[in-house]
């Protein structure tokens, strides 16, 4: 299993989740509102916030858990739906996944995503 975090801007949260919502067989995704800075900062980000003298860029954050057989489709996927070419156009990071354990029921692996 892969676990795929994808850091975007906010303006394209909203096309990025319909086409993942289009996809078959992904399980669910995880949306956080996060802050940060990177060594490119774009020159025309509306969504700066100053904390205590620093500028961070508003971005949102998508993480989903796949099978092995579906992390490139949904990496491909979120890349095509949120590419502008513009600095600030986010990140997207894929991680190995042990175990996923669905508390409710205790089911684990796979069928637990």
């Amino acid at each position: 299993m892969k676990e795929i975090k994808a850091i975007l801007r906010p303006s394209l949260l909203t096309q990025v989740i319909i086409a993942l919502k289009e996809h078959p067989g992904l399980p669910g995704v995880t949306v956080s509102e996060v802050k940060g800075f990177g060594k490119s900062q774009a020159s025309d980000a509306t969504d700066k916030v100053v904390v205590e003298a620093v500028a961070y860029a508003q971005k949102v954050q998508l993480e989903i858990v796949v099978p092995n057989d579906l992390w490139k489709e949904v990496v491909e996927l979120i890349e095509k739906t949120t590419h502008t070419g513009r600095p600030g156009d986010g990140k997207i990071f894929v991680y190995d996944v042990q175990e996923v354990v669905k508390i409710s029921d205790g089911e684990r692996g796979e069928n637990a995503i």
